[in-house]
């Protein structure tokens, strides 16, 4: 999983970057595109004296096992079992050795064919002009490759082969969302339900994020295994949720992830509905179902005027479980039709919705949402990979409701609480 990765690679990085010989480095390869998995860590660095840092890697690193050590590559296995290789290259090189392996293999290929009509050839040594391949044109800097080429540099998380070439030469790239865009997190779990933490403790997590509001929304009472709330302590929480608000910075948000039903209805009445603030829908039973019947649940679940966001909308658990069948593209429409958010789940094991239809949704004008799904405070800190996400579906800030100010999401909630808005 990236998550998993990035606690792997962050401190190999680190480690190699404060190495006194290491002039620069960076990560390449899956891990720094952001793909929901990654096969082995690639680093690059530049070095004064390449063989010593490959040495001291491999002894400080390869403790399960050391797969090669030569002067310019070192391969371990980490103590976790994944690979990491750690590149030497020379500084002129730097650029073009990190746009070639960072790919993805279908971006390189289709980055070099149209150098090839443009007169250049591009290789991990950099680019050159055909008929001078003596002659480096450039390779120092990663942007050097691109702008020779008469387009922006194209953010790692773009390359995918997704019309990212053809609007980097158009100069229509997206101004992808950055982490310190986010200003609070949609959906969290407390003691209310399955969480580890009380609403306070979380809220003041929250405040150390620099968050100007979070949304608790702990599941609701059919589902037994979560610790489903009860309408009579959906009364106590509000009024915890109202005292807490009176002395925090941070706005806390009384919501809710409430069941979407076998028949589509919600698990909550409609007066208990009309009450949160905002209003979480998902599917938590009945996975193997045919793909009419959950996508007519879904369906039912956004037409109800209570209902803010659709969470995690496949279901999947990856490497573990695959998600329900249902026609996204039918959900996305209905997402429109009533102006709900699709939720961008940022928990490790889901990242749900997918980066292709977080595109997709923002071609068709719709809101997202990311949820950590927080069930301890450590798991706020899961934001970074729905952000990454969220970059790699082309995201913007205007397109994410986190990135709205404390203002701006009391304005949306009590907008979205007149039900017809």
């Amino acid at each position: 999983l990236l998550y998993t990765a990035k606690i792997i690679a962050l401190p190999i990085l680190e480690w190699v970057k404060n190495h006194r010989d290491v002039l620069k480095a960076e990560w390449a390869g899956s891990l720094r595109r952001g793909k929901e998995t990654i096969g082995d860590i690639d680093i690059l660095c530049v070095a004064k004296d390449g063989e010593k840092v490959i040495e001291d890697f491999v002894k400080k690193w390869g403790k399960r096992e050391i797969l090669a050590k030569g002067k310019t590559k070192g391969s371990i296995i980490t103590e976790e079992g994944i690979q990491v290789d750690l590149r030497v290259v020379n500084k002129n090189e730097f650029g073009s050795a990190l746009q070639y392996f960072t790919g993805s293999k279908n971006h390189n290929i289709e980055l070099r064919e149209f150098a090839l009509k443009k007169g250049y050839t591009i290789n991990e040594y950099g680019i050159f002009k055909i008929g001078e391949k003596e002659k480096q044109i450039g390779g120092k800097e990663e942007k050097e490759i691109y702008e020779t080429l008469g387009m922006e540099w194209i953010p790692p998380e773009l390359r995918e082969a997704r019309g990212e070439i053809e609007a980097a030469l158009k100069g229509e790239l997206p101004e992808l969302v950055k982490l310190k865009d986010i200003k609070g997190d949609l959906h969290i779990h407390s003691k209310y339900s399955d969480g580890a933490n009380s609403i306070l403790e979380i809220a003041k997590e929250a405040e150390k994020l620099g968050y100007e509001w979070i949304v608790i929304a702990d599941h609701s009472m059919s589902l037994k295994v979560a610790g489903g709330v009860s309408i009579e302590d959906l009364k106590k929480k509000k009024k915890e949720i109202e005292e807490i608000n009176k002395k925090t910075k941070v706005l806390v948000i009384y919501g809710t992830e409430v069941d979407i039903l076998d028949d589509g209805n919600l698990d909550y009445p409609e007066d208990v509905l009309k009450d949160f603030d905002f209003v979480i829908a998902a599917i938590h039973t009945g996975f193997k179902q045919p793909q009419e019947k959950i996508t007519n649940r879904v369906i039912k679940a956004l037409s109800n005027p209570y209902v803010d966001m659709f969470a995690h909308p496949t279901g999947r658990l990856i490497g573990k479980r695959d998600g329900y069948e249902i026609n996204l593209d039918k959900v996305l429409e209905v997402a429109k039709k009533y102006k709900k958010l699709i939720e961008i789940n940022a928990f490790p094991e889901r990242q749900d919705l997918q980066d292709f239809y977080c595109k997709k949704a923002k071609e068709m004008g719709i809101l997202l949402g990311i949820g950590t799904d927080a069930h301890s405070i450590s798991q706020l800190y899961y934001m970074d990979i729905g952000v990454t996400v969220a970059r790699r579906g082309w995201l913007e800030k205007r397109n994410i409701l986190n990135t709205f100010t404390k203002k701006e999401i009391s304005d949306y909630i009590k907008k979205r609480k007149k039900r017809g808005v």
